[in-house]
This record gives structure tokens, C-alpha cells and sequence, in this order.
């Protein structure tokens, strides 16, 4: 594939993501509003939020697998334009039932789209230039969870609801339509297709790699489910912060791990990527610490900036590896679809062992907690990608 071919499809990926994202982003802070509007109480709040999961999550390991063996785009193409028509069924619903459904519906999309892009552009990533790749990327996808919220609140504002969900359908039928476009047909994406020997599922659960990866993602992600769940609350209850400064607490552990993805790519591709992740995921680990103990909102500030350092300086390393290992067994869209299982799972656990130390014990328990899962994620890590030396005395002996 051409230098011009590689530099069209990145772009073409990096904007359909971006538009897409930062379309999910304006709705879904707005969902809870519409949701009590329509009588849901907590719990149904949570099932609205948990069919997305759950679809995905179930869906994940089937599209990954499906598009290695018949290609990206198909996959691609297809997922944008049902998030489009999803964005119409939100203006439609005029149940809770009907909430389910759509966000059921919007989980099957997602798992159509993210792990089959990721997965191009794993593809198309050349050797040892995997980080570089991975983090430039990825900066579509923090952006656009950055930008997306901001735009929400102000269409809601400005407008109104049925604005923002038409929104949202518009910029992911933007991103559609540049995919259609502007992406080659599957059949010419690259030489993939034809490749035989690609593993199997067995194969690439049991690698120790891949496990050490999905255990550190989830663990990870689930961090980030503590933060984003219940940051609000901590922020609201203990010290009666405005609504515009907690906005920028939660905002700004995605904003500064995005500014950093790019740099952070380029440095996996030059220094070990295992030690950069283990050194990403101590930051965190302090990070959390931090919340859990903060007395005022300056250590707040500060804990939400390590955050998204320690992210932005391990999420390069992790996807670079991880697409060394999609290239490596040929099953590219596998490995990327595990690793979104990882994260979907992770922000659906976070939340949940969050909500249950809350009503259990404290909030703070809560960001201790994800500490130490984070502190595990680490240590699981190490020890499943740790490499064993071969002793010296069972290598061959060579002539001469």
C-alpha cells in the first residue's frame, strides 16, 4: 500500500471517528434528563446506560472476527449509518422501554465500528511505528469525548434535546459518508483477506500477552467508570462545587491524556512499551489515591491532570503491542475486539463496585478502591508478559 493510500485512509478514519464520537458525546450526557422526563427512576437510568454494554460486549468478539475475514469497511460503513438512524430513534422514543431498546441497538453499532477501525488502522500502522499510529489516532477518539459534552450542553441550552439528538445523527452520517467515499473496497484493503493461518479465538485467549493486556484495559477502564460515574457526586456532596467546575474536573482527565497521545505514541515506538505502560498505570494508581483523599478542589484539579497523564502515557504503549500481535497472528480485528470487550466490561464494573462501596461504606472507598485495582491491573500485567531466561546451559552448542 502506497504512502498517499495509507495517509487517505488514516484521514479518512481519524475524521469518521472524530465526527462520530463527539455526536455520541453531545447525547449522552443528556440522557439521564430525557430519561427522568419519560419516568425512569436510578435503576432504569442504569439499565439504560447497561443494555449498551451488553450488546456490545456480546457482539464485540463476532464483528472483530467477522471483519478479519471479510474485510473493514463493510463493518465500518454500516455501523455509522445505524448510529444515524439510532439518533431518529431517540427523537421517536417516547417510552423507557423504548430507551432500552435504542441504546441495545446503539451497543450493536459500537461494536460494529470501534474495534473494526482500530483494527484498520493496525493494518495500515508500519512496522515499529505502531505507537505513533495508535497514539495520533487516538486522539480522534479523546477530542471527541471532549468536544461532544461541551456541544451537547450548548445545543440543550440553545435549542433543545431533539436538536442535540439531531446532531449526533447528522456528524455520524458525515462520518459514514466519508467512509463510503473515501475507503477502498474491503476486497482492496490490503493482502489480509487472503491469509489462511490467521488464530483461532482458543489460540489468542490463551496468549499471555493478549491476556495481560485485557486484564491491565479493564482494570484500567474500570477507573475510569469510578471517575466519570461518581467524580460528580464526590465533587457535589463533599464540596459543594458548581456545575461548571465539575464539568471541567471530569473533562479534564480526557482532554489532557488527548493532547498527550500523540507525543506518547512516538516515545513507545523508541523506549520499552511494557515499562511505559507499568509507569502509566503507577500515575494512575496515585491519581486515584489522590481522589480519594483530596480536601479541596486544587488536589481535585491535580488528581484529574495525573490521571490523564498516567492514560495518555500508557494507551499508546498498550495499542501498539496489541496491533504488533494483530499483525502477528493475522487476526487483527480479533485482538482489537478483545481489547474493546476489556474496556466495556471495565466501565461497566467500575461503576457498579463504586455505587456498592458507596451505599455500603463511603465514596472515598470508592477511588481507594479503583486504586488498587489499578495497582492489580499492574501487577497481572507484569507477571503474565514477564519473559522467562532460557538457562545457559540448555542452549545448543555451536561448531567453531
Amino acid at each position: 500500500m502506497t504512502r498517499v493510500a495509507t495517509g487517505r485512509i488514516f484521514g479518512t478514519l481519524f475524521f469518521s471517528l472524530l465526527a462520530t464520537i463527539t455526536g455520541v458525546g453531545i447525547v449522552v450526557p443528556l440522557l439521564p434528563v430525557y430519561a427522568s422526563r419519560l419516568g425512569a427512576g436510578g435503576f432504569t437510568i442504569g439499565l439504560i446506560f447497561g443494555a449498551f454494554s451488553l450488546s456490545r460486549s456480546f457482539l464485540l468478539p463476532f464483528f472483530g472476527r467477522l471483519s478479519d475475514k471479510k474485510g473493514r469497511k463493510p463493518f465500518i460503513v454500516a455501523g455509522l449509518l445505524a448510529y444515524g438512524l439510532v439518533s431518529v430513534a431517540f427523537m421517536l422514543a417516547s417510552s423507557v422501554n423504548q430507551l432500552i431498546a435504542v441504546r441495545f441497538v446503539q451497543g450493536a453499532a459500537s461494536a460494529m465500528i470501534m474495534p473494526v477501525v482500530q483494527a484498520y488502522i493496525g493494518d495500515i500502522a508500519p512496522a515499529g511505528k505502531e505507537g505513533r499510529y495508535m497514539g495520533l489516532f487516538n486522539v480522534s477518539l479523546f477530542c471527541g469525548l471532549s468536544l461532544g459534552p461541551v456541544l451537547g450542553g450548548l445545543i440543550n441550552d440553545r435549542f433543545s434535546l431533539q436538536a442535540a439528538f439531531m446532531a449526533m445523527g447528522l456528524l455520524a452520517m458525515a462520518g459514514c459518508g466519508l467512509s463510503f467515499f473515501c475507503l477502498p473496497p474491503a476486497a482492496g484493503e490490503s493482502g489480509r483477506l487472503r491469509q489462511t493461518d490467521s488464530w483461532g479465538w482458543r489460540r489468542i485467549i490463551a496468549d499471555k500477552m493478549i491476556a495481560g493486556l485485557f486484564v491491565y484495559r479493564f482494570m484500567y477502564t474500570a477507573c475510569i467508570g469510578v471517575i466519570w460515574g461518581f467524580l460528580p457526586v464526590l465533587a457535589d456532596t463533599r464540596f459543594h462545587l458548581t456545575s461548571s467546575r465539575i464539568g471541567v474536573l471530569v473533562m479534564l482527565g480526557v482532554l489532557v491524556s488527548g493532547l498527550i497521545q500523540a507525543p506518547m505514541g512516538y516515545v513507545a515506538d523508541r523506549i520499552n512499551r511494557k515499562a511505559l505502560m507499568v509507569s502509566g498505570g503507577l500515575v494512575v494508581t496515585a491519581s486515584l489515591a489522590l481522589y480519594a483523599w483530596a480536601d479541596d478542589f486544587e488536589v481535585l484539579f491535580a488528581a484529574s491532570v495525573l490521571f490523564g497523564l498516567g492514560g495518555g502515557a500508557a494507551m499508546p504503549a498498550l495499542m501498539a503491542i496489541a496491533t504488533s500481535k494483530g499483525q502477528q497472528s493475522s487476526a487483527m480485528g480479533s485482538v482489537m475486539a478483545v481489547l474493546t470487550v476489556a474496556h466495556s466490561l471495565g466501565m461497566l464494573c467500575g461503576a457498579l463496585m463504586a455505587g456498592l462501596l458507596m451505599d455500603w461504606l463511603s465514596l472515598s472507598y470508592a477511588f481507594a478502591a479503583g486504586g488498587l485495582m489499578m495497582a492489580l491491573g499492574i501487577v497481572v500485567f507484569a507477571v503474565l508478559t514477564i519473559k522467562k531466561q532460557v538457562p545457559v546451559d540448555t542452549l545448543p552448542l555451536l561448531d567453531g
